[in-house]
């Protein structure tokens, strides 16, 4: 990849980590290989994980997180230091070339929630190589990583059966 971009995918609404592994499927069909880091995220049960096994070298997931939320006004230390050594992965990979496209999901959430220091994030873009390209998903996206993205998406929730009691599923949400 000659000039990477930075893609934010942001918003109340489903599908952001959804359409990066849209992304991701379509990159690794083309023989690219992605990388994706999933802050605050630990469950095994996700069926990303399974499939990136079929499709490793192109894909590989690895999660940074426990199985529990995260509590934004009083994080526990332990998801603290996850989402920190997520970061330095990241920061390792993404200087490694060995990824074209590297995504760091739910990087806006560990931001929001004061696990991962906003400036640390704004200098990663900043620096990272031309030929990886980007891609930063979660709700709550501060205005100065929309100002330094080259797309900017905005998923919307319109309406959800969550709100009608229908739970996770596997293969839909998990």
């Amino acid at each position: 990849m000659k000039k990477g971009l930075v893609q934010v995918y942001t918003g109340n609404g489903k599908g952001k980590t959804t359409a990066a592994l849209g992304l991701a499927l379509r990159a690794a069909g083309h023989g690219l290989k992605v990388l994706m880091i999933q802050f605050m995220k630990g469950n095994i049960q996700y069926g990303e994980l399974e499939a990136s096994k079929r499709l490793s070298p192109y894909l590989t997931i690895v999660q940074m997180g426990r199985e529990t939320f995260v509590s934004k006004t009083n994080p526990d230390p332990a998801d603290i230091k996850l989402a920190q050594e997520g970061f330095a992965f990241a920061r390792t990979a993404i200087f490694s070339k060995e990824y074209e496209i590297v995504i760091l999901d739910e990087i806006n959430m560990a931001v929001d929630y004061g696990l991962i220091p906003l400036p640390d994030l704004l200098h990663l873009i900043d620096t990272k190589p031309d030929g990886v390209e980007l891609i930063l998903t979660g709700r709550n996206a501060r205005p100065e990583i929309m100002d330094k993205a080259d797309l900017v998406t905005e998923m919307v929730e319109r309406k959800h059966y969550y709100q009608r009691g229908v739970q996770a599923r596997k293969g839909i949400e998990i």
